[in-house]
C-alpha cells in the first residue's frame, strides 16, 4: 500500500510538471501573455466572459501556440518512449534511436524528397516511410541469421544505420548549395518553426497506435531485463515481446523526425531521469518517461522560439543538455565497476 502511494505520488509530480511546463510555454514568447490574460482566454472557450484581452492575444493563443505547445508535447513523449523501450530491448542504458537506424533512414527519407524537390507533404511522408523501412531491412537480415537475440539485432541496426548515414551525406553532397543544401542542413538540426496540422495529426495518430499497447503491457516491459533462459524458462516468448517493442519505436521515431527532424538526446536522456526518480519498473516509468518528455521538450521549444530574434534549431539546444548529462552516465557507470 505505502509503495502504491508512492508511485501516485511521483505520477502527480509528472503530472503537474507537464502542466507547469504548458502553461510557461503559452506566457512566454515574442508576444507576452499575462498569466491572468492566459487564463481567461482559455476559460472563455468554455464559459462565455466578457473579453478584456486583445484579439491579438487570443489569435497567438490559439493559433500559433496552441498546435506547437501540442506538437512538442507528442514529440517530446514519442521520443522518449521510444528510448525507453530500446533501452529495455537492449538491456543497455545508452540504446537510443540510433541503435536500429530509424532516426537515419527517416533523415535519410527527408533529405531525398528535399532533393527532389519534393512539397512539404511529401518530405514527411517520404521520412516516415524511409523510417518503417529501416525496420523492414533489420527484420530481413535478421531472418537470415540462426541466432536472434539482442546483440544480432544491435549488430543488423549498426549496419542499417551506417549504410542511411552515408546515403544522406551523398545527398548532401549533390544538393544546391544555394537552396537544397541549406534545407536539409536545417532540418537535420531539427525544428517546429514550419510545422503544418498534418504533422500534429501524424505524430498524434501514431503515438496513439505505438504507446496504448505499450502502456497496456508496460509491466511485461519488464520481462525484457531477463536473459534468454530465464524467459524462456517463464514461458515468455522474448522474440514476439522484443518485436512488438521495436515495432513500436521505430513507429514513434519515424512519425516524430518526419514532424520535426532529427531532435537527439532525449531518447537517451529522459529514461535516465524518469529510472533515477521512480526506479526501474516499466509500469510507471512508461508514463511517466513520455509525460518528462513531453514537459522537456515543450520547454526546450519555448526556449528555442524565444531566445533569440531567429529561432534556433531544438536539436542544438537539446545537445547542450544532453551531451553533459551522458558525460555524467559515463563517470558514474564508471565509478560503480
Amino acid at each position: 500500500m505505502k509503495k502504491t502511494d508512492e508511485r501516485k505520488g511521483k505520477m502527480l509530480i509528472f503530472i503537474v510538471l507537464f502542466i507547469l511546463s504548458i502553461l510557461i510555454s503559452f506566457q512566454i514568447g515574442r508576444y507576452p501573455v499575462s498569466p491572468v490574460e492566459l487564463v481567461r482566454i482559455l476559460i472563455s472557450r468554455i464559459i462565455p466572459i466578457e473579453e478584456s484581452w486583445p484579439s491579438q492575444a487570443e489569435t497567438v493563443v490559439f493559433n500559433i501556440r496552441l498546435p506547437r505547445i501540442a506538437l512538442s508535447s507528442v514529440i517530446g513523449a514519442s521520443l522518449a518512449l521510444s528510448g525507453l523501450l530500446l533501452q529495455q530491448v537492449f538491456r543497455n542504458p545508452m540504446a537510443s534511436q540510433d541503435v536500429l537506424g530509424s532516426a537515419s533512414a527517416s533523415a535519410f527519407g527527408a533529405s531525398l524528397a528535399l532533393l527532389m524537390g519534393a512539397n512539404y507533404m511529401m518530405v514527411s511522408l517520404s521520412s516516415f516511410l524511409f523510417g518503417i523501412l529501416s525496420l523492414l531491412l533489420i527484420i530481413l537480415i535478421s531472418s537470415r541469421i540462426r541466432k536472434k537475440d539482442s546483440f544480432t539485432l544491435v549488430l543488423c541496426g549498426i549496419m542499417v544505420s551506417s549504410l542511411f548515414t552515408s546515403a544522406t551525406s551523398f545527398v548532401k553532397l549533390v544538393a544546391d548549395t544555394n537552396e537544397t543544401l541549406p534545407a536539409i542542413t536545417y532540418f537535420l538540426m531539427g525544428s517546429l518553426s514550419s510545422f503544418r496540422t498534418s504533422d500534429l495529426i501524424l505524430v498524434f495518430t501514431v503515438t496513439l497506435v505505438a504507446s496504448i499497447p505499450m502502456i497496456l503491457i508496460s509491466w511485461r516491459i519488464n520481462l525484457l531485463s531477463l536473459s534468454e533462459e530465464e524467459a524462456i524458462s517463464m514461458g515468455v516468448n522474448m522474440t514476439r515481446l522484443r518485436f512488438v517493442s521495436i515495432t513500436a519505436s521505430t513507429l514513434l521515431t519515424a512519425s516524430s523526425v518526419a514532424a520535426a527532424g532529427q531532435i537527439g538526446w532525449i531518447g537517451l536522456v529522459i529514461p535516465h531521469f524518469t529510472r533515477m526518480i521512480c526506479g526501474s519498473n516499466t509500469k510507471i516509468t512508461v508514463p511517466a518517461s513520455m509525460l518528462l518528455g513531453a514537459s522537456f521538450l515543450t520547454l526546450v521549444d519555448t526556449l528555442a522560439r524565444s531566445l533569440t530574434t531567429s529561432e534556433i534549431p531544438i536539436g542544438i539546444l537539446t545537445s547542450f543538455v544532453g551531451a553533459p548529462f551522458f558525460l555524467y552516465l559515463i563517470r558514474r557507470e564508471a565509478n560503480r565497476t
